[in-house]
C-alpha cells in the first residue's frame, strides 16, 4: 500500500492553531518568595554518667549501681535469678547528669 502524503498547507495550519492556543493560555502566577528559615540553635551538650543496671527478662530495670560497683550488680542479678525465677542480667546504662 502506498502511504498518504500530508499536505504542507494542512500541517502549517495545525502548527499555527497550536501556537495560537499556547498564546491564549493563561499565564502562570509568579512563585511566592520563600520565607527565610530561622537559625537553628546549637545543640546543648548533655553530660552523661555510666552506671550498671540489673534488668529482668522483659528489659525492666530492677536496680542501678555506680560504675565502680559492677561486682555488687552481678551479685544482685544472681540472687534475683536463682531458684528458677526469671533470669536477670547486668548491662551498662548511661544516665543524664543534671547539675
Amino acid at each position: 500500500m502506498a502511504r498518504k502524503t500530508q499536505s504542507i498547507k494542512a500541517a502549517r495550519e495545525e502548527a499555527e492553531a497550536a501556537e495560537a492556543a499556547k498564546a491564549a493560555a493563561p499565564k502562570k502566577k509568579a512563585k511566592a518568595k520563600r520565607k527565610s528559615r530561622a537559625k537553628k540553635s546549637e545543640p546543648v551538650e548533655v553530660r552523661r554518667k555510666l552506671f550498671w543496671g540489673v534488668f529482668n527478662q522483659s528489659l525492666k530495670r530492677v536496680a542501678l549501681y555506680e560504675h565502680n560497683q559492677k561486682k555488687q550488680a552481678e551479685d544482685k542479678a544472681k540472687v534475683l535469678s536463682k531458684d528458677g525465677k526469671t533470669p536477670h542480667f547486668v548491662q551498662k546504662v548511661k544516665e543524664v547528669v543534671e547539675e
